[in-house]
C-alpha cells in the first residue's frame, strides 16, 4: 500500500495545545501539530490511510535520525501504545525538538 496524500488543516486535540493547525503549503501531508508536536493515531498501516479504529493522542517520545529520510519524532499512542515515525516539518517548533533530542529512546 502507498502512503494516502492528504493534506488538510486541524484543530490540535493536545488539551494544552488546541492551536489551529494549517495544512502543509509545500509538502506532502500534516500528521501532527507543529506547535506542540502531538500527533492522533489515525491511520493503521499505511501514513493517510485513516484506517485506526483507536484516535488516541500520540505524544512525540523522541527523535530519530534516518539515514534516507532525515530526522523524524517517534511518537507514541497514549491510548494503545502503538509507536510510529513521523517527518519533521518546516515550520515545527525547533525547542521542542532539540528537548527531544536529548530524551532517551523508549523500546
Amino acid at each position: 500500500m502507498k502512503m494516502v496524500k492528504i493534506n488538510e488543516g486541524f484543530t490540535c486535540k493536545n488539551k494544552k495545545c488546541e492551536k489551529q493547525v494549517e495544512a502543509v503549503e509545500h509538502g506532502t501531508c500534516r500528521n501532527h501539530c507543529p506547535f506542540c508536536l502531538f500527533s492522533l493515531h489515525m491511520d493503521l498501516k499505511v501514513p493517510g490511510d485513516r484506517l485506526s479504529e483507536c484516535h488516541g493522542l500520540m505524544a512525540p517520545i523522541g527523535l530519530e535520525l534516518h539515514k534516507k529520510k532525515g530526522p523524524r519524532i517517534e511518537h507514541l499512542c497514549q491510548l494503545c501504545g502503538f509507536k510510529t515515525f513521523n517527518r519533521i516539518a518546516p515550520d515545527d517548533n525547533g525547542d521542542l525538538i532539540c528537548q527531544l533530542s536529548r530524551i532517551p529512546r523508549q523500546n
